[in-house]
């Protein structure tokens, strides 16, 4: 089967929907492939909100500032002035689509606070700002014609007009027919490498269906299931850092990965968020002995930015041999934490822990993915046709540690210059250059049954591999450790991926080892501590700032 559309977007998180409905309503017709359902995304777990000035009291220099602190000398500091100043038109067309973020008595909009900010900046709904955003942004995408909405469609791989034409193991195994289409394809085909289409396997079937377009959007979030303990979502496995990977683009500081200091402790192996807001009302970190802890690691205290905490709260518990710490909001009076967190505060509940009584128990888990696929400010890869935009992406913006609520600020912002950007590209050559006809898949139909528990073994031993030897804080050793074992495990999936009929747990596991590849090599190429990423070899901090780049070999 084989569908046509002007542009395919990949993810239906707030990056994704915003940019398919902007560029739906300049009168292109876009189809969004979700491998779950349209609501299922990392964006509708987003519990904090989005960090924006919308103050008097506050200023875009004191927001540009914080971030700049916060990426530790990573940042791009254009990038960061340019997300920070677009921010409130951006929101508040989001506010025109029928978003009611929280106010207070006085109408005036309810205001947090986060660690790493010097002033009350983040707008929220209650504690479900994300599941507010998707709804919104659902809603407007279902009034508009021009856009499909594809759920349990996912995407396998880009392809590209030089993988045609060079593809030759693809050619003998569609068939003579899609062989002749591939060798007229290398003779026609002038100009740069672009983008021509992708592969995506129907999960409720089994089939794969060929899209062309000659743009790609790539929304699909971050790679928390990388590890053993994450805050994510199931559908965040790397999909669209992995695929863009293999087509050949350029990816960037993998090795930041941000463990949030606060999901709840559980013996399961669940990891429910707890949000940074809440130590933005005045919640305190706790030891094992009940001793408040941060005042003596970081002048902000409780606030301090995200790597910070994380570390000290891990630094902690090895001193103790605690399985956690406690976060302590019992000073905050019932009636006030059931209206600012009710979500937070019926999970709790349910597990028998009242926050208006109880310290909540808590550990640090992986949460946000900093580096990624490398785009400019205009959300474009260097390969023409392909974009990308969210958590996906790395623009510069995050540095070496994400400051908090800036997430949805700058999927918001690069949706909207991505959308701008796309209309220019399909008026360009290369977005009007004639179709090249994309080789139909051929399924392998199966394979040894007894042979699947390789997927099992694999899944769990890469979350372990990456949680005991790429944590909070990492060594040289323990990272060659982890490449050597991953490399097998890499090879293990590639065989299982070329002789097997895809499925999604398969895919999921081939992208979540090219993503686990590329955080330890990125770790690897790092020869200091900064931000996120703290190894016990190279405690200092280099003087000059480098961007760790990574791009597959031909």
């Amino acid at each position: 089967m084989t569908r046509n559309f002007d542009v395919l977007v990949i993810g239906s998180g707030i990056a994704g929907l915003s940019f398919a409905l902007k560029v739906a309503q300049e009168g292109r017709s876009v189809a969004i492939l979700t491998k779950k359902t349209k609501a299922e995304s990392n964006t509708n777990y987003a519990q904090g909100g989005i960090a924006v000035v919308t103050s008097q009291e506050d200023a875009v220099e004191s927001h540009v500032r914080d971030t700049l602190v916060a990426g530790d000398g990573l940042c791009d500091e254009k990038v960061v002035r340019e997300i920070v100043r677009d921010g409130p038109a951006r929101v508040q067309e989001l506010v025109d689509l029928g978003l009611k973020f929280s106010r207070d008595e006085s109408g005036e909009y309810d205001l947090g606070r986060e660690g790493g900010h010097s002033e009350r900046r983040i707008l929220h709904v209650k504690d479900m700002t994300g599941k507010a955003i998707e709804a919104a942004l659902l809603k407007a995408i279902g009034r508009e014609a021009r856009i499909a909405l594809f759920e349990h469609l996912f995407a396998v791989d880009i392809v590209t007009t030089d993988k045609l034409a060079a593809e030759k193991r693809g050619a003998k195994k569609a068939g003579k027919t899609a062989a002749k289409d591939v060798k007229r394809a290398a003779k026609t085909e002038s100009g740069k490498n672009r983008v021509a289409g992708l592969y995506a396997l129907d999960v409720r079937d089994g089939r794969v269906v060929t899209f062309h377009a000659p743009v790609v959007i790539l929304s699909t979030g971050g790679a928390g299931q990388v590890y053993l303990y994450t805050t994510n979502p199931d559908i965040a496995t790397g999909d669209g850092i992995a695929m863009a990977y293999r087509a050949g683009v350029e990816v960037r500081n993998m090795e930041f990965i941000q463990f949030h200091p606060t999901a709840l402790y559980s013996t399961t192996g669940a990891r429910f968020l707890i949000s940074e807001a809440v130590r933005g009302e005045g919640a305190i970190l706790r030891n094992a002995a009940g001793e408040a802890f941060m005042p003596g690691y970081h002048p902000m205290a409780d606030l301090a930015p995200r790597d910070i905490v994380a570390r000290a709260i891990d630094a902690e518990m090895k001193k103790s041999g605690a399985a956690h710490v406690w976060l302590d909001i019992t000073h905050r009076n019932e009636a006030f934490l059931r209206e600012r967190f009710p979500q937070i505060y019926q999970t709790c509940k349910k597990l028998g822990i009242n926050i208006s009584k109880d310290m909540i128990p808590v550990v640090p888990a992986a949460h946000y993915t900093c580096g990624g696929v490398a785009t400019n400010l205009s959300a474009e890869t260097e390969l023409p046709g392909l974009y990308a935009c969210g958590e996906v992406a790395c623009t510069g913006l995050h540095g070496a540690n994400r400051l908090a609520s800036n997430s949805l600020l700058e999927a918001v912002v690069m949706a909207h210059r991505g959308a701008e950007s796309v209309g220019a590209y399909l008026r360009s050559a290369g977005g009007r250059a004639a179709p090249v006809r994309i080789p139909d898949w051929v399924d392998l139909h199966g394979g040894d049954e007894d042979e699947r528990v390789v997927i099992v073994h694999n899944w769990d031993e890469l979350r372990r591999t990456m949680w005991d030897y790429v944590s909070i804080m990492r060594t040289t050793k323990r990272l060659e450790r982890a490449r050597t074992r991953i490399t097998t495990l890499a090879r293990e999936i590639q065989d299982y991926y070329w002789n097997f009929s895809v499925d999604p747990r398969l895919l999921e596991l081939r992208n979540l080892i090219e993503v686990a590849g590329l955080v330890v090599n990125c770790a690897l190429q790092r020869k200091e501590s900064r931000g996120l990423h703290a190894v016990t070899d190279y405690p200092k901090k280099l003087k000059a700032a480098r961007d760790s780049r990574l791009r597959r070999e031909k």
